[in-house]
Parts: C-alpha cells; sequence; structure tokens
C-alpha cells in the first residue's frame, strides 16, 4: 500500500475472503496513513482475521477496525486479542456477527487487562455467555481506557450481569453498555441497579428486550445515580408496579 494519502478505505459486502485479508495485511505492515479500515461482510474467516492480526502488531496509524459479519470464530478472535495486547492505536474495534463464543470472548477480554487505547468494542450476536461475562467482569475492574461496549444479544444471564454489575461499582471509564436481548432475569436486573448506586460514570445503558419481566427493577437506584442519562427497558414487561 504505497499510497500516501488514503486514510479510509471501505470494502464492505465485497467478499474479498481470507486471501484477501492477506493481501491487506501485508499492505497494512508498511501503509503509514490509513486509519479506518471497513471489511464487513467480507467473508475473511478465521484465517483473514489472523492475517490482520499480525498487522495490528506493527501497524501504528489504523485506529478502527470493522470486521463486522465475517465468521472469525474463537480462534480470529483469539488472533485478534494477541495484537490488541501489543498494539498501541487501535481505538475501535467492531466485531458483530462474528460466531464469537465464550473461549474467543475471554480471550479478547484477557486483552483488556493491558491494553491502553481500546475505547469502544462492539461485539453485537455473539455467544459470549456467562463465563466470557464473568471474565470481562474482571477485565472492566482494571482497564482504564474503554468507554463503549455494545454486547447486544451475547447469551448472557443472571450471572453474567451480576459480574458486570461488581464490576460497574468501581470501574470509572465506561459510560454505555449495551445488554439488551440477552437472557438477564430479575436477578441480573437487580444487581444491576444496585450497581448504578455507586456507578459515576455510566451515561447510557440499554436492557430492551429482555426474556423476563423486570418488576424488580429498582428505580430507587436512580434517586441515587446523578450520572444516567439513557434507560432503555423496552419491551421489559415492567407492569404497573415496575413502572
Amino acid at each position: 500500500m504505497a499510497n500516501s494519502t488514503l486514510v479510509i478505505l471501505e470494502l464492505e459486502n465485497n467478499t474479498i475472503g481470507p486471501n484477501g485479508a492477506q493481501a491487506l495485511s501485508e499492505a497494512l505492515k508498511t501503509n503509514s496513513t490509513l486509519t479506518t479500515l471497513l471489511l464487513g461482510a467480507n467473508s475473511i474467516g478465521n484465517n483473514g482475521a489472523q492475517a490482520l492480526s499480525e498487522a495490528l502488531k506493527t501497524n501504528s496509524t489504523l485506529t478502527t477496525l470493522n470486521l463486522w459479519g465475517n465468521d472469525i470464530g474463537d480462534s480470529g478472535a483469539q488472533a485478534l486479542s494477541e495484537a490488541l495486547k501489543t498494539n498501541s492505536t487501535l481505538t475501535t474495534l467492531v466485531l458483530e456477527n462474528n460466531s464469537i463464543g465464550d473461549n474467543g470472548a475471554q480471550a479478547l477480554f484477557e486483552a483488556l487487562k493491558t491494553n491502553s487505547t481500546l475505547t469502544t468494542l462492539n461485539l453485537w450476536g455473539n455467544s459470549i455467555g456467562d463465563n466470557g461475562a464473568q471474565v470481562l467482569s474482571e477485565a472492566l475492574k482494571t482497564n482504564s481506557t474503554l468507554n463503549t461496549l455494545n454486547l447486544w444479544g451475547n447469551s448472557i444471564g443472571n450471572d453474567g450481569a451480576q459480574a458486570l454489575s461488581e464490576a460497574l461499582k468501581t470501574n470509572s471509564t465506561l459510560n454505555t453498555l449495551h445488554l439488551g436481548a440477552n437472557s438477564i432475569g430479575n436477578n441480573g436486573a437487580q444487581a444491576l441497579s444496585e450497581a448504578l448506586k455507586t456507578n459515576s460514570t455510566l451515561t447510557t445503558l440499554n436492557l430492551a428486550t429482555r426474556s423476563e419481566t423486570t418488576e424488580v427493577w429498582r428505580y430507587e437506584a436512580l434517586k441515587i445515580n446523578s450520572t444516567l442519562t439513557t434507560l432503555n427497558l423496552y419491551y421489559n414487561s415492567i407492569g404497573p408496579n415496575g413502572a
């Protein structure tokens, strides 16, 4: 990639495959201008993700990488996690709909303990589960840069929500958390409401389309919390008592 002026490259929905990702990886190792790379829906798979991960270990200009819908799986996520441990420029990583399970998620979250630049992580529509959420909770207790986290539709239940709630009691940087379309029941919702009583940075919490009624939601937390500006409880069946 000898070009010295290109800063944004959008190649979404082009089916470049793992070979195309490999070629981009080689270019990224020497390119010094590109800041945004959008590769959604390109069927790069885990091999393509692994190739790009190698480039991220040396590239020093890319700040945004969007890999939504590429089926990178756990092995692709694990490769990216290794890159995040050394990369010092990437601030936004989008991994929506990538068939990432708890193993891949746990690797990514372990990297968050040492990474000091990533501010936005989007894992919408994967399957990190309660185990992944628990590892994430530990990472959030020490991470000091992440401010936006999207975990919509990730098979997180009460245990995962309770673990994340513990992290929210001490984390001082996260301001946006999307937990909609998970399997968070009343126990998880109650734990999150308790966390809001002490958390002083979260401004947006999305709990839309949960699987269980939210009668137990503690609105008392909102009387104490002084930072939350947006709370999404769409399709929660809160009922007259909850309201």
